[in-house]
């Protein structure tokens, strides 16, 4: 196996990663390997019929209708 090291990380990262492994009851280095295991093998095989399925419902297609004009951002947000 090799060895993988990561510097220069937010200190808020470091405590959400602490935070998570307590959690999972790990330590931080084997819920560092989970994620990255999760996120670059697991996330990969689901299909992009499964991902779209899983999106949560979050309104009609009128919801995201453009705005046509030159209507400033403000005008269409007040």
């Amino acid at each position: 196996m090799s060895n993988l090291i990561v510097r220069k990380l937010e200190p808020e990262i470091i405590e959400a990663l602490k935070q998570r492994a307590a959690r999972n009851g790990r330590s931080a280095e084997m819920e560092h390997r989970a994620i990255l295991r999760e996120v670059l093998l697991v996330l990969k095989k689901r299909s992009l019929a499964e991902i779209l399925a899983a999106m949560p419902n979050v309104g009609t297609d009128a919801d995201f209708e453009r705005i046509q004009g030159k209507q400033q951002v403000a005008d269409v947000f007040a």
